[in-house]
């Protein structure tokens, strides 16, 4: 092999290994940071390192124009320089999509040169190569790069070398524009949701108008805007959670966490650690500090759901973080401050836990500072059509079916029933209702056993097969009576029958029709009256 020849390919070869080693290092850079612009300034200080480059430029596509990501061995007032599409090399590079060698920068009047000055260029000749970045087979930027001029260099191979380059650099600003999508996606989700939660919980969708609704809403009002703490008591499904949201998303606090505990939920062994958080091998599986539910809801609100059944043990590190607002991680020492609201709710008889010495008493003092009773559905039933209408509508609107009312007798039943399960139970009851119901209207019958019982509405347990016809037949009259307003013409060809017969099952069935009638006919009633008898 001649001489010539071996030292050609052992420079080669030594060429080839540096530029691998550089692609290495620059694919490090460009992976081990979020800022691409530090990032990229990084990769021009390592191609003028490894690579006798004089001046380097990375300029980037935005609202129509190029300006300066990074530049390295140009003055400061490079980084304001702006390029349009087509103008100068680094313009027509980005417009073809395509490379641009100049070999001689001396003999090349269409280099702008801005960032520049033209004494500083003309020190040495150099070469100039731009090549573009290229993202889903658009240019969106360009790489510019003067060189100290050689005859022998080889321009393609160069080329080629920086075209790799420029790609991983496009490949980082392809994952840099994703994540700020995603960042753009999660902040208008995150902003959605705490709007919706907002108007979710505001004191409007509190569904109710009668006096034990209003004195509720009244107390709600009146601590939300505050820091004290709450006892919310009532029965189970009253509705304490919704209680205690509507006092977040009202407060202060609105805009910082809101963590609920169901403290029922938790056994004795992990509720004080879900509390309070533990420290690095503080028990067995402990291999990291987790930060318990206060630290959570730091600024924000802390909502302790059933709190009666909370054990002793733990009812006295309660006590001092609600007292003094701080505590120590289960297997700590460092003493750790809180800015927390404590919102508690239960169910239970406090007083005869207290009584009972299952319940401290001056933890319940210390909670018991605002308290509100939630009423249940059995005293505020004037609302249960207001719910029941609540209910029909937002079912109706999960499983897309289109039932527009609830009949006069499953209303009925309704109001007779005496709700021991409460509003959830009420909620449960219209879920099923709507899933059973196949027309635009809910009827008795779509309702659940338990509200047709005996025991619960007052019908018979064991009904013969004429008294239900007969139940069904007096549903659907009444049905059309509501519908037409008590106009039993219109009724009786709602139900495809004559005006005459509607009259005979209205009296076999005692259906008070006033009852259906508007202002305007109850006025006419007195002209009515013989069609009841008339034709018989």
């Amino acid at each position: 092999m001649p001489a010539a020849k071996f030292v050609s390919d052992a420079t080669t070869a030594a060429r080839d290994a540096r530029r691998m080693s550089t692609l290495l290092e620059i694919s490090q850079a460009l992976s081990g940071s979020l800022n691409l612009k530090a990032s990229m300034q990084r990769v021009l200080g390592i191609l003028r390192r490894e690579h006798g480059v004089v001046r380097g430029m990375i300029t980037l596509l935005r609202d129509g124009e190029l300006l300066v990501e990074a530049a390295e061995g140009f003055e400061d007032r490079a980084h304001g320089v702006r390029y349009k599409v087509g103008e100068g090399i680094t313009g027509k590079v980005v417009e073809s999509g395509k490379p641009i060698v100049v070999p001689r920068v001396s003999r090349e009047p269409a280099l702008l040169n801005r960032a520049a000055r033209r004494a500083e260029s003309s020190r040495q000749e150099l070469s100039f190569i731009c090549v573009p970045i290229v993202l889903q087979r658009q240019a969106v930027g360009a790489l510019g790069l003067d060189l100290r001029f050689k005859a022998e260099r080889d321009y393609d191979s160069s080329v080629k070398f920086f075209g790799i380059v420029s790609g991983m650099m496009a490949q980082a600003l392809n994952v840099q524009r994703q994540l700020e999508e995603e960042r753009r996606r999660l902040l208008d989700e995150n902003t959605h949701l705490k709007q919706e939660l907002r108007e979710r919980y505001d004191f409007s969708n509190i569904i109710g108008t009668s006096g034990p609704t209003r004195q509720m809403y009244e107390q709600v009002a009146q601590v939300a805007q505050t820091n004290t703490t709450v006892l919310i008591r009532g029965e189970s499904g009253t509705g304490k959670e919704l209680i205690a949201h509507a006092i977040h998303y009202n407060s202060l606090r609105a805009k910082k966490p809101f963590v609920k505990v169901s403290c029922a939920a938790l056994p004795d062994t992990l509720i004080e650690s879900e509390l309070f958080g533990y420290e690095k091998g503080a028990f067995t599986g402990a291999t990291a500090r987790k930060k318990g539910r206060f630290e959570m809801a730091e600024g924000g609100t802390l909502f302790l759901d059933e709190i009666g059944d909370i054990n002793l043990n733990t009812q006295v590190k309660l006590l001092r973080v609600i007292q003094e607002r701080e505590f120590e991680r289960l297997g700590g020492t460092d003493t750790v401050r809180v800015n927390v609201r404590v919102i508690a709710a239960t169910n239970k008889n406090m007083e005869k836990a207290i009584a009972e010495s299952t319940f401290r008493e001056d933890l319940y003092y210390r909670l018991n500072v605002f308290t509100i009773f939630v009423p249940p559905l059995r005293d505020r039933k004037p609302d249960l059509l207001l719910l029941a209408d609540h209910f029909l509508e937002k079912f109706s609107r999960e499983h897309g079916k289109v039932i527009k009312r609830i009949s006069t007798p499953a209303i009925d039943m309704l109001m007779a029933y005496h709700w021991p399960g409460n509003v959830r139970e009420m909620e449960n009851a219209l879920e099923r209702a709507v899933l059973v119901c196949d027309g635009a209207v809910v009827h008795g019958h779509h309702l659940p056993p338990s509200l047709q019982t005996a025991d619960s509405s007052g019908t018979v347990t064991h009904v013969s097969l004429k008294d239900a016809v007969a139940a069904f037949e007096r549903d659907l009259i009444q049905d059309a009576l509501k519908t037409t307003r008590g106009n039993r013409a219109k009724a009786a060809r709602l139900l495809d029958t004559t005006e005459r017969i509607l009259n005979y099952k209205v009296r076999g069935h005692t259906i008070d029709v006033r009852r259906f009638k508007s202002p305007e006919v109850g006025r006419r009633m007195v002209s009515e009256a013989p069609s009841e008898t008339g034709g018989e």
